[in-house]
């Protein structure tokens, strides 16, 4: 047995690369960092944080959404498997990229920018649909009179 599975949380590091191929297939790639956090050693040294950069490869209705909703600095969740391709560059020397073909998204929100497109701002409303609905039992008093304390 074996499992080929990525799960990384990090801010979108510039607007994804939208392309349409081959009977309307919408592709997108984009760059994820991630990091993690400085620290002192007991000695104390200190060690600085780290950031990684992850190149994300969405396909079909995944794009259409990171197209229509991702844009740079947005903080997003994503779950995939890696994948290793090779080339051969422009001096004829065979590069490898290894990439996050992702086949689950999950917008965390974030503050937009100001200036961005109406579009990116509406990431909220993807995220509400995810949340649990209350219970059909129970109905919520607005003014907070039905805290049990």
């Amino acid at each position: 047995m074996s499992l080929n599975k990525v799960m990384l949380i990090g801010n979108v590091g510039k607007d994804p690369e939208i392309r349409y191929i081959d009977n309307g297939v919408c592709t997108a790639t984009m760059s994820l960092a991630t990091s993690t956090p400085g620290y002192t050693l007991p000695n104390g040294t200190q060690v600085p944080e780290r950031t990684e950069w992850h190149r994300i490869v969405l396909w079909r209705r995944l794009a259409e959404i990171v197209e229509r909703y991702v844009r740079k600095g947005e903080k997003i969740y994503i779950e995939g498997q890696l994948r290793t391709r090779s080339y051969t560059d422009k001096k004829g020397a065979t590069r490898y990229v290894t990439e996050v073909w992702a086949d689950n998204l999950e917008l965390l929100g974030g503050r937009p920018a100001a200036g961005q497109p109406a579009a990116a701002q509406t990431t909220a409303a993807p995220q509400q649909a995810q949340q649990p609905s209350a219970s059909p039992f129970e109905t919520p008093a607005a003014d907070g009179t039905d805290l049990p304390f």
